[in-house]
């Protein structure tokens, strides 16, 4: 059994779920801290327009009410969600999970170019349903 404040799989601890992604980024090694960082940024700049949230509890960005993209560590890589449109099916294979979310390896080079790309694809949908 787990106790109530060990690291979760996502190494948070239970009890203290963040409340902001600020709270969230903070939890983890410095190194890990960085890559959150440039994610957070990458999305910011694609879409200065999206709100940060706490979802599930994993840093988010909602448009227009709708969730944008979720983005989590774990041990060995940053997951990135949700399951990347079937336009990226090529550029995503090496990174897709067994439910179609992204895994991204923390020991190689972070695609944050393709994360940005994502994003804005991501974006044009959210805004082409609201017409």
């Amino acid at each position: 059994m787990v106790a109530k404040n060990s690291p979760g799989r996502d190494g948070l601890r239970s009890k203290n779920q963040p409340e902001t992604m600020d709270e969230y980024i903070k939890a983890f090694p410095k190194d890990v801290q960085s890559v959150l960082e440039k994610i957070r940024q990458s999305i910011r700049k694609a879409v200065p327009e999206a709100e940060e949230t706490i979802s599930y509890r994993m840093p988010s960005f909602k448009l227009k009410g709708r969730i944008l993209v979720y983005f989590a560590a774990f041990r060995k890589h940053i997951g990135f969600y949700p399951p990347a449109p079937r336009e990226f099916k090529k550029e995503v294979s090496k990174y897709e999970g067994p439910k179609g979310n992204l895994k991204f390896p923390t020991d190689e080079p972070i695609p944050y170019d393709l994360i940005t790309r994502i994003v804005l694809f991501r974006k044009k949908a959210i805004l082409d349903r609201k017409k």
